[in-house]
């Protein structure tokens, strides 16, 4: 990424703040200031019991966030890093307040005192964690709730009215391909005129992947195969980036597993075969069957509940196989049976890579919120400095592209769709993924292939046929190669 654009964004910023006097644009732009050196902040939204919290869980390596059978999440919740444990309570009007809150093993019981949902703008929980150094992960209520004002919270957090304490990107939960979901996906769309934009930060995941083949072991492969086919569909492509399956019971399990949960597991597994064949065909005979091994109906009642019956069957399976031999090996095996390894990989090459550029254009865009109407020669001049910075910045305009080819707004000859995406950074940022060509490639191919692909684009920039926003991306996609040739050139630009 061009070095200079986050301090671009931040000399506009401060000239933003020189220039206006109110107190909400003068904290909305600290708000914006103070974000470009944060982590970027990603929510994790979907419809009520989509899995969001089991999945955020995951995602930390640890049970912070409440999963039980009720409507857990009924307030914006934040999880950053931090050195130390600390909640706070940030209200829609006065000062943050710290609460009380207990670590019950299931996630956090957080005691509101005297607040009501209602008065709640959001709360910030600080946890030390290694896994939230480079992301800061956002609880959003569930959509669909059966109370409006819980799920207008999420909306209005996501929604475009939000303006500059939001998040950079989306995980967006679908257990179904649903209209309701399609709605609310559209209802993300950034502002008016920007509408283009929302794709590239948004996120699909099929939830609760382990549910759709029954908990058989062939499960999660349906559970791929569905989400192929979500990805080629052509309205939810102009709403996410892309969709991965994820089993989040099975990765959270995973990521939290117990020695005494894999001591059951393989108590389990020693049981005769045709014992264990019978106790593993429901989940209720999991819970209820008598069986002759030491495996108590509670501890496997507990097993369940943690990890479903895929997760149980698989382990049990991998144990009684030999396949892994200790919780560690047990952990990992389960990690990438769950899709969180797809998704983690997915979130590192769609959004971490671009995550100072996600961060640099929510401050300009902070900056033309705050202006809002004014007309007067500084907001002109600031106006002219932001619409500069955004022309200039290349990283910017990849990004504002590839959501314009997502979203059919260009006129592209079919042929040319696909390799465009892939050379504009749409499945990662090396140069062996935009060129598509074996990640161990040696640089010198990469770079003939990189010309070979700027001379096709400049031939159809100038094509006597070819329409102005062809020539546009035509352009966009000659000055990326011409980035990746010059990379190349240089010493050790394959890496």
């Amino acid at each position: 990424m061009r070095t200079g654009l986050i301090d671009e964004v931040r000399r506009v910023i401060d000239a933003a703040q020189a220039v206006l006097n109110a107190a909400d644009q003068k904290f909305a732009l600290t708000e914006a200031r103070e974000r470009l050196d944060g982590p970027l902040r990603v929510a994790i939204a979907g419809k009520v019991k989509a899995g969001k919290s089991t999945l955020l869980n995951a995602l930390v390596g640890q049970q912070v966030a409440p999963t039980d059978a009720g409507e857990c999440t009924r307030i914006v919740t934040w999880y950053r890093n931090s050195h130390r444990y600390q909640v706070m309570l940030h209200p829609r009007q006065g000062e943050p307040a710290e609460l009380r809150y207990r670590h019950n093993g299931g996630g956090l019981e957080i005691d509101l005192g005297q607040w009501t949902p209602d008065q709640v703008k959001r709360i910030e929980v600080a946890w030390p964690s290694t896994k939230l150094q480079a992301i800061t992960l956002i609880d959003t209520p569930g959509l669909a709730s059966l109370s409006a004002e819980v799920s207008a919270r999420t909306l209005e957090f996501l929604g475009p009215q939000e303006s500059l304490s939001g998040a950079d990107a989306v995980i967006y939960l679908m257990r179904h391909l649903h209209e309701n979901d399609l709605r609310f996906l559209e209802a993300f769309r950034d502002e008016e005129g920007r509408e283009n934009r929302a794709p590239i930060h948004r996120l699909g995941v099929l939830s609760r992947a382990d549910e759709i083949g029954g908990c058989t072991a062939s499960s999660m492969d349906a559970a791929q195969r569905v989400a192929a086919r979500w990805r080629t569909d052509s309205r939810l492509r102009q709403l996410c980036q892309t969709v991965i399956p994820v089993a989040g019971l099975l990765a959270q399990a995973a990521t939290t597993l117990r020695e005494d949960e894999f001591l059951s597991l393989r108590d389990l597994a020693s049981l005769p075969g045709h014992e264990l064949e019978a106790v593993l065909l429901s989940a209720d005979r999991v819970r209820y069957r008598p069986i002759s091994g030491d495996v108590a109906a509670e501890a496997r009642r507990s097993l369940l509940d943690r990890m479903g019956l895929l997760g149980i069957r698989l382990a049990v399976g991998w144990i009684a196989a030999g396949t892994v031999t200790s919780s560690p090996e047990l952990a990992t095996a389960l990690v990438r049976a769950s899709g969180l390894e797809q998704l983690r990989d997915s979130l590192t090459r769609q959004f971490e890579f671009r995550a100072q550029v996600l961060k640099a254009r929510s401050g300009l865009q902070a900056v033309e919120q705050a202006l809002g109407t004014q007309d007067d020669a500084p907001a002109h001049r600031l106006r002219r400095e932001v619409q500069r910075i955004e022309l200039g910045a290349h990283e910017i305009a990849e990004i504002d592209l590839l959501s314009r080819l997502r979203s059919d707004a260009l006129e592209v000859p079919e042929e040319y769709v696909s390799e465009a995406e892939r050379l504009l950074g749409g499945e990662g940022p090396e140069p062996a993924l935009r060129l598509g060509c074996p990640g161990a490639t040696p640089a010198e191919e990469l770079r003939i292939a990189a010309i070979e692909a700027a001379t096709k684009y400049r031939r159809l920039a100038v094509h006597p046929l070819a329409s102005r926003s062809v020539s546009d991306l035509a352009d966009a996609v000659v000055r990326t190669c011409e980035g990746l040739i010059a990379d190349l050139a240089s010493p050790g630009g394959a890496s």
